[in-house]
């Protein structure tokens, strides 16, 4: 059984669509990342998985249950981490979490043993009786991590949890979430940092303008671009002068320019390089730094869009 399924999901607000038939799917035991910048439909598309939102066409399912047909059924298979903390702060760690079990059906022993169960997967035992008001934003989200934990849900959905926090905190989720796949569960995870992605998803579905412009795993993304190698370029006037000349050069396969730096995707970077320095000498326009990077997801995104995946 598929634990997710998404077909042609689609949903507007007027005459804006926020997405525009997505697919994409994940197996019972994986990760799967859904990559994408800030506005690219991520957070609409997993709202109308955990049936906040109500599809405009298309439909999805969560461990077989239409979220359209019988949403009262899936979402009894998911636990959603909002990129909101939805945390009371005036109550402790373990307070919360117990309203948030009983929310849930969760009650007596049993809902203070699996309370005990997640302040351990979150590593918050110690800091159970202090105020959720007095956490880091990195600790309010490892208990709003635990909070989606407690009805033991086949599939969880995190929507951006490592956004603003500290790199402790961020590495502790990560760590979180490839546990809690070790056990079995499916987690579909939302980001755009793209070496989250790549360090914890089997399938990747990279996201845009409301369209999934590209599913597969990591290996096979990186193959659709071949040996692409991306170039990132400061230059110490305006990129416009140059970039006309650039997009000409044989073996450029696309140009970026965004806020003083230019990012070139290019097929050969020793053969192209030079060609780059030459034709912004002609433009009297000064390269005063250049990076490579091998391809990545990155350079995937830019392949596909013609711009840069930026944070």
């Amino acid at each position: 059984m598929k634990a997710i399924e998404v077909t042609n999901l689609k949903k507007s607000f007027g005459a804006f669509q926020a997405v525009r038939d997505a697919s994409f799917m994940a197996d019972s035991g994986e990760v799967l990342g859904l990559l994408g910048p800030n506005g690219a439909g991520k957070s609409t598309t997993i709202s109308m998985l955990s049936g906040l939102l109500m599809p405009t066409g298309g439909d999805a399912s969560i461990m077989g249950h239409s979220v359209t047909k019988d949403p009262e059924a899936a979402k009894k298979s998911l636990g959603v981490v909002p990129q909101d903390v939805a945390l009371y702060p005036d109550l402790s760690a373990r307070e919360n979490l117990v309203f948030w079990g009983k929310m849930y059906g969760l009650r007596g022993a049993g809902l203070s043993s699996r309370v005990d169960e997640v302040l351990e997967i979150i590593g918050l035992t110690d800091r159970q009786k202090d105020h959720v008001g007095r956490f880091s934003g990195g600790m309010k989200r490892r208990v709003n991590i635990g909070a989606a934990l407690l009805h033991k849900p086949d599939v969880v959905i995190m929507d951006e949890p490592t956004v603003g926090i500290d790199p402790q905190s961020r590495r502790h989720i990560l760590d979180n979430v490839k546990e809690l796949n070790q056990q079995g569960m499916t987690v579909l995870y939302t980001t755009h940092y793209m070496e989250e992605a790549a360090e914890l998803s089997h399938h990747i579905a990279i996201m845009d303008k409301g369209r999934v412009i590209a599913y597969g795993t990591h290996d096979a993304l990186i193959k659709m671009i071949g040996e692409q190698t991306r170039i990132d370029l400061t230059l110490n006037a305006e990129a416009e002068k140059v970039l006309d000349a650039w997009r000409a050069i044989e073996g450029v396969a696309g140009i970026d320019a965004t806020d003083g730096k230019v990012t070139a995707l290019v097929d050969d970077s020793n053969r192209v390089l030079p060609r780059l320095f030459d034709a912004a000498s002609k433009a009297n326009v000064r390269i005063t730094s250049v990076g490579i990077q091998e391809p990545n997801l990155e350079t995937v995104f830019l392949h596909l869009t013609g711009r840069a995946l930026r944070d």
